[in-house]
């Protein structure tokens, strides 16, 4: 039934839809504006959810397509032999596969966690929603989109809301905050953009043979780049000709591009140090989509770009990527463990976290890789769940430092337990989600790198020690005086709590419901590893 409308589109289009009708309304009438929000927020959510339960993996291949010409240049052809006629074209491609569609899922759910909790945002509504639903845009067209040019489009859109929403709405230091998260992200589009465009001028190219020459046709589309980057696309004559390959150097810098690039996003060690005011400074809904899904941006595209495109690279710089990834759970986990703002704490479990995501990638196979994807996903959740918390607790005391809050179980039973069992979820435990993708991860890795293995695991141990302190010392112990007569979490705030929680909890004892769809979508990377050609 789905493949009869652009539910791909939809799902897109429909938040900045809504963000063109909010400019249109009063700005006084903050209930119209947050009821306008939520409407444009869930419908992207449950046709996402419809999209899940439709999905049928067994059948290979994406069942879900869009595919629109945006535009056609015609360049000239002077000098070149045997080309009847020569053009670069700009498609509209959409299409979800085993990788994009938990992804997709996840933002349509932490994107409404979020914007109930922004119910703390108490000044400039209505900007605020315009950028939160534009923010939503360019987060579904990253993972929906199958054309580099669109994908460096939607992903460049996600920069100009999160720098706003950060900037105006965030803690004292956000207009640093701010600029540090543009400048370094900006540093990794521009890397992206010069490996896109290096890979459009070389490999983007479909050839139709004719009776006057062959009809040669430039585009973005990352399917087509696949094909001749492994070897299996076009088969005209000019498929040969070197000017439309790319050398062995060329592959190198444009496979490194695009792992610093996407590195950065992650972030990966050391491109990490930006992250950290953003999660000290952003207000709390919008760290709960930066940590949620801006990050998995970095992962998506790691995977998606870097190893499906680039196996064999890939495969030789393995051990250079479970290196960093193994540096940067100890170095995460290490300095969580010191941290005395609790916000702090948990941008550094970040770090740690998305450490064991290098790890799956690394690791080459189908569970380290199906690891790599439930670990960003969870975490996604877990993270969106512990800033959901901050945020209440920080409204309710106006801190969120370890060393000022204490015994906050006895006032806010309700709050405590969620934080307790989110501190859990984010430590590992078995039966939550945190486990499953920590396990696949590690145990994918430890077919091939059993030393490195073990020194992530300690890093897993780490993280028991700094969450479990962590969150103990705020809900149990003594309690300030000033705290007596703070107030239980509102409805509007317990429901994403609580929903989140199911979620967590869910995915820990059904983990299938996540992997089912994704395995399917690995199996041509990981024959592509062991070839070292195609993905």
């Amino acid at each position: 039934m789905l493949e009869a409308i652009p539910v791909l589109s939809l799902i897109t289009w429909i938040p900045l839809a809504g963000a063109l009708l909010m400019i249109l309304l009063p700005t006084r009438n903050a209930r119209a504006l947050r009821w306008v929000a939520g409407l444009f927020t869930a419908v992207p959510l449950v046709l996402a959810i419809w999209l899940y339960a439709e999905y049928k993996p067994a059948i290979g291949g994406r069942p879900y397509e869009e595919a629109y010409t945006w535009l056609t240049v015609p360049l000239s052809r002077a000098g070149a032999e045997g080309i009847a006629s020569l053009e670069l074209a700009f498609d509209y491609l959409m299409g979800v596969d085993g990788l994009s569609l938990p992804l997709t899922l996840l933002t349509g759910i932490v994107s409404m966690m979020a914007l109930l909790a922004s119910v703390h945002i108490r000044k400039r509504w209505k900007t605020f929603y315009v950028l939160f639903l534009l923010l939503q845009t360019g987060m579904y067209g990253v993972f929906l989109t199958r054309d580099v040019v669109w994908f460096f489009i939607f992903f460049e859109l996600t920069l100009i809301p999160a720098f706003f929403l950060i900037g105006i709405w965030g803690l004292e230091g956000r207009e640093k905050a701010a600029n540090r998260f543009l400048v370094y992200n900006g540093v990794g589009s521009a890397l992206m953009l010069l490996a896109f465009l290096m890979l459009v001028a070389t490999a983007g190219f479909t050839a139709t043979p004719g009776a006057g020459g062959d009809a040669l046709r430039f585009s973005g589309s990352y399917d087509v780049l696949l094909a001749n980057l492994s070897g299996s696309g076009s088969q005209s004559m000019l498929a040969s000709d070197p000017i439309f390959q790319l050398s062995d150097g060329m592959r190198w810098a444009a496979f490194v591009l695009l792992v610093i690039a996407f590195g950065i996003k992650l972030p990966m060690f050391p491109f990490h140090t930006w992250m950290l005011r953003v999660h000290a400074e952003a207000p709390p809904s919008i760290v709960m989509v930066h940590a949620g899904v801006l990050l998995k941006m970095g992962a998506y595209g790691l995977i998606r770009f870097a190893a499906q495109l680039f196996p064999a690279e890939l495969r030789e710089a393995a051990d250079v990527l479970a290196v960093l990834g193994v540096v940067g759970i100890l170095y995460g986990a290490v300095l969580a463990f010191v941290q005395k703002e609790f916000r702090l704490l948990l941008a550094y479990s970040s770090v740690s976290h998305m450490g064991i995501v290098l790890l799956g990638v690394a690791s080459l196979n189908d569970v380290g890789l199906t690891g790599a994807v439930f670990q960003a996903v969870s975490h996604g959740l877990i993270a969106a769940l512990l800033f959901l918390i901050v945020g209440s607790l920080y409204e309710r005391t106006g801190t969120t430092r370890i060393d000022e809050l204490g015994g906050l179980a006895k006032s806010v039973p309700f709050m405590s337990g969620i934080l307790l069992t989110a501190g859990l979820a984010n430590l590992g435990l078995p039966g939550l989600s945190g486990f499953v993708g920590e396990f696949l991860s590690f145990l994918g890795l430890f077919e091939s790198m059993k030393v490195l293995t073990v020194f992530g695991v300690l890093g897993v141990l780490l993280s028991a020690a700094y969450m479990l302190r962590g969150v103990m010392s705020i809900t149990f112990g003594p309690q300030s005086p000033r705290y007596d007569g703070i107030k239980e979490a509102r409805f509007v705030e317990a429901l994403p709590m609580v929903a989140l929680v199911a979620l967590i909890v869910l995915l820990g004892v059904y983990p299938s419901l996540l992997t089912g769809p994704m395995q399917p979508s690995f199996d041509p990377l990981v024959e592509a590893f062991k070839s070292g050609v195609g993905g």
